[in-house]
């Protein structure tokens, strides 16, 4: 047993005390429980004979991660019909948007926590034909159990922000042991492909972003619904949407929002957030109107309308003007800008958007996209970006190099 294994597995049942109060709070406040959380301990609710056996299984974590596993899935049952799929997500909020979404022939499943009795009895259950990883999946008890057993296991979407690039260089003698149970890596970009060989992977394809692939599960379209909220507090004023935003960030981007002569349209990344998004709001001045307790507004000037609800971003995002990026000013990283840019929006974004680069930067260049420092700045922007809505076109040609990545990845999984 290699070190990094033997020092995982110690710290790992701590890591689990420590993280399970904060976890089972975060649970409640996301209103997971009673929605077959002893999956996470590989224990099922469904008869073993209704299982789909020999099923091809894809993990995510996330929200954000979830979504793009269930746009692969979609291709991939256009692509093969009736083929069976098990969605195997790692939060409440993922596996509400998952269940939600009602996806013909996939079972939704919580990941089983990475104990190797847990996977044992995961993999024991169901079988699964292959594992694919969705961007930074990467669960050492579970890929060393696949390898064991046969079961082929990909990753898929595979990103790296600088900060970690240097980070997993440094461990790379480390890493190797468990990097090297997979059995082949899509990155999205080839500047990419040299640190995962670099970490023990022998094959790495070169696919583009499956989360900026613009061919891939359709344009962001307006609900009438939405529209209608719109229209009645926005008072004629240009929408501005600040999409997945982070504590701190709604009153900062609505103030210049306000400042700017806009409607501001707020979508927090964690909708669990509302009260404090509203009392923050609130405290700014704003009529705040939530999506989940929908009124007219007593001032339609002075109101703003806050989306407290889950999955709904993209159909939002159809009916802005402008799409401010959240994340991107006091939290560090920055949200996807593929759906405002997909459906033609002016973007903005903070000065932190590691998580996407290089697009952000190429973004920036081609001038596609602003931007910004801070409140000031974000201000003076809109009202330009108001006034001349240009750069969209460019913004659509850096993503359209992505074009085509949907489909690359499934080349590269349909042939095992």
């Amino acid at each position: 047993m290699s070190p990094t294994l033997l020092l995982y597995r110690v710290l790992l049942p701590i890591y689990v005390l420590v993280a399970l109060p904060g976890w089972l709070m975060k649970t409640a406040r996301r209103g997971g429980f009673g929605s077959g959380l002893g999956e996470r301990g590989s224990f099922y609710g469904d008869e073993l004979e209704f299982e789909p056996c020999g099923a091809v299984h894809v993990h995510a974590v996330s929200v954000g991660e979830t979504l793009l596993a269930m746009k692969l899935i979609r291709a991939w049952r256009v692509r093969k019909g009736a083929k069976d799929f098990v969605l195997a997500v790692g939060t409440a909020t993922g596996h509400a948007v998952a269940v939600e979404a009602k996806m013909e022939g996939v079972r939704v499943v919580y990941q089983p926590v990475d104990f190797r009795f847990m996977v044992r009895r995961y993999l024991d259950r169901f079988q699964p034909s292959q594992i694919v990883l969705v961007e930074g999946e990467m669960w050492p008890n579970l890929m060393l159990e696949c390898a064991r057993r046969g079961v082929p296991t990909r990753l898929v979407n595979a990103r790296m922000s600088p900060r970690s690039k240097r980070r997993y260089r440094k461990m790379a003698p480390w890493v190797r042991p468990i990097f090297s149970k997979l059995d082949w890596v899509a990155v999205q970009e080839a500047e990419d492909a040299e640190v995962w060989k670099d970490l023990g992977v022998d094959e790495v394809k070169v696919t583009g972003s499956l989360k900026f692939d613009p061919g891939a599960g359709g344009l962001p379209t307006p609900r009438a619904e939405f529209v209608a909220m719109i229209d009645a507090c926005a008072a004629g004023r240009p929408v501005v949407l600040a999409a997945s935003t982070h504590d701190g960030e709604e009153s900062l981007i609505g103030r210049a929002v306000r400042e700017a002569g806009g409607f501001y349209l707020c979508v927090p990344r964690h909708a669990e957030r509302r009260a404090e998004v509203r009392e923050a709001l609130r405290s700014a001045g704003f009529d705040v109107v939530l999506r989940s307790e929908f009124r007219r507004p007593d001032e339609p000037g002075a109101a703003t309308l806050v989306v407290d609800s889950t999955g709904e971003l993209r159909d939002w995002t159809a009916s802005a003007d402008v799409v401010v990026i959240g994340k991107s000013f006091l939290g560090i990283g920055g949200q996807n800008p593929a759906e405002a840019i997909s459906a033609g929006k002016p973007l903005v974004f903070g000065p932190h958007m590691e998580n996407f680069e290089p697009l952000a930067t190429r973004l920036v260049e081609c001038g596609g996209a602003r931007r910004v420092a801070d409140e000031s700045e974000l201000a003076q922007a809109l009202k330009e970006v108001m006034a001349d809505p240009d750069g969209t076109a460019a913004a659509k040609a850096v993503l359209d190099g992505h074009r085509g990545a949907t489909g690359r990845i499934l080349d590269h999984l349909d042939d095992e």
